[in-house]
């Protein structure tokens, strides 16, 4: 149970990590187009077209780690669910 907590909590910081990140890369190409005089709207539209893509490869890293984490906790949730079903079928569990 620990482990899976620890899961839990190294994904949810990852997922929150890449979020940061991606709205801070947005943030960030915005403000070097306002500054230089890019109507604050116009920035925003085109940094997101230029910085969501561009994250996908700066933080590839983080992406790969929260794409691991889902499918990990995607595998765990489908062994709890099959275990669950075949209790209620009366079946004897597998995994003792």
């Amino acid at each position: 149970m620990s482990d899976t907590s620890t899961s839990k909590a190294a994904l949810s910081r990852d997922i929150a990590l890449y979020t940061v990140a991606r709205f801070g890369t947005v943030a960030a190409v915005a403000a070097l187009l306002v500054l230089v005089n890019v109507p604050l709207l116009v920035a925003l539209l085109v940094a997101l077209v230029v910085a969501l893509p561009a994250s996908l490869v700066i933080f590839k890293g983080l992406r790969v780690r929260v794409a691991t984490g889902l499918a990990e906790a995607g595998e765990r949730r489908r062994a709890e669910r099959a275990a669950f079903r075949a209790e209620l079928r009366g079946e004897a569990e597998a995994g003792t």
